[in-house]
This record gives structure tokens, sequence and C-alpha cells, in this order.
């Protein structure tokens, strides 16, 4: 017999609220799309949504951080 499917419900957000989320610009967002470091899916009317479980900010390219490094140069 096999096993039930199990039908996971994850959470979406839009492109402009994961760049407010992790603090990136829309086009870094993209980059991770294209790359593969996020994932994705397509709404039926074409908008893309990103999958919330796979959002992340690569470690060192935070503004603050940034500013930080320009502070003290």
């Amino acid at each position: 017999m096999r096993a039930p499917e199990m039908i996971v419900d994850r959470k979406t957000i839009s492109i402009m609220k994961a760049c407010e989320l992790v603090g990136v610009s829309r086009r870094t967002i993209y980059n991770w799309i294209a790359s593969g470091k996020v994932e994705y899916v397509r709404t039926a009317g074409g908008s893309v949504r990103i999958f919330v479980d796979t959002l992340w900010r690569e470690p060192g390219t935070g503004a603050s951080e940034a500013a930080a490094v320009q502070a003290d140069r």
C-alpha cells in the first residue's frame, strides 16, 4: 500500500514584500530567482510569488554592513 501524499501549504509573498523582508533590491531578488537561490511560482495572472521558506539573504550583503564598511574608510 502506498503512503498518502502530503499536501504542503507553502506561504508565498510578492517580489516587493520579499525585498522589504530581506532589505535588497528587486534586481537582487530576480538574480536569486535566475540562479535558483529562491523558489517561486507564477500565478494565473502572470505575477511572480516567492516561497518564503526559500528566501534568505547572503551573509555580508546587508545594507547596514555596507554602511559600516563605508564609515570605516
